[in-house]
């Protein structure tokens, strides 16, 4: 008997060697110091480290954020080098970035923004744009899959909106643009257990066979209802160790300083934090 194998998924996302500091000379402060990290068609991965690993500015790297360098290796999304895209040209090619701290922007609709940014991206899909009455019927299925009060479309964006309502809005987000690589950054950060059982199951319905989530986070609750396929610990600027989920119980219980220990590491990346918090 022949035994079959597996061919795997194609890579979505493959950062390789990756090195980045931040652009304001002052700090001085390389924060990604060797990132390797392939992320497949179909596949959810968590990121897991303490405060100030360098797991936000990964996220915010992969983005296009302005505040960052890349100053070694390289980033390939669908086989194209990130580095020559600009944030809004990532965001239409499939990239989706939900923020630990979505920002308040008065003034402007969130029923428009969502509108707006939907069609931008079915354009860059080679769709027809939906008109205003056509996106609403849309919204409305998606509406109920975060459980959010339609009245919250009036309103600007995210103003006003408590952490679980801004939450809950990204995923409302995420669902509309129907992302290839959504990565949520401590999504579940500050949520109470009935909102994070909601982003959580809205997490769920959008993973699918043909786009892959990256899931940054401190916590194994989130991971208790999103089950990843791949976990990752992320220490000093790298990612230290790779396994599958029962890895997230393992930090439950023994903490992240046996992994220093095991990569013979000793003193923990307090200037990557104050980096990163300067950043946020």
């Amino acid at each position: 008997m022949t035994a079959t194998t597996t061919t795997p998924n194609p890579p979505l996302l493959e950062v390789s060697n990756l090195r980045a500091s931040v652009v304001d000379h002052e700090l001085d402060q390389e924060i990604l110091c060797g990132v390797n990290l392939t992320v497949r068609v179909g596949e959810i991965h968590a990121l897991m480290g303490r405060n100030g690993s360098g797991k936000s500015t990964l996220s915010k790297v992969i983005a296009g954020h302005p505040s960052y360098v890349i100053t070694a290796g390289s980033i390939r999304f669908q086989g194209r080098d990130l580095a020559e895209l600009a944030p809004e040209e990532r965001s239409r090619a499939g990239i989706f970035l939900g923020f630990q701290y979505p920002v308040e922007i008065p003034g402007v609709s969130n029923l428009e923004f969502l509108r707006v940014s939907t069609n931008a991206r079915r354009i860059a899909l080679g769709l027809e744009e939906l008109d205003t009455f056509s996106f609403e019927d849309h919204l409305q299925q998606r509406l109920q899959l975060v459980q959010m009060d339609p009245s919250f479309l009036d309103r600007s964006l995210n103003e006003g909106f408590s952490g679980g309502e801004k939450k809950r809005n990204e995923i409302l987000q995420m669902a509309l643009l129907e992302p290839s690589l959504a990565i949520l950054d401590e999504t579940d950060s500050g949520l109470d257990i009935d909102a994070l059982r909601i982003v959580a199951e809205g997490v769920n319905h959008l993973a699918g066979p043909n786009n892959a989530t990256l899931l940054i986070t401190h916590y194994q609750r989130l991971l208790e209802a999103v089950t990843p396929h791949f976990v990752h610990v992320m220490a000093h600027g790298r990612i230290l160790r790779t396994a599958g989920p029962e890895l997230a119980f393992e930090l439950e219980s023994k903490g992240y300083d046996w992994i220093d220990v095991e990569a013979g590491i000793s003193s923990r990346a307090d200037a990557i934090g104050e980096a990163e918090h300067e950043l946020a």
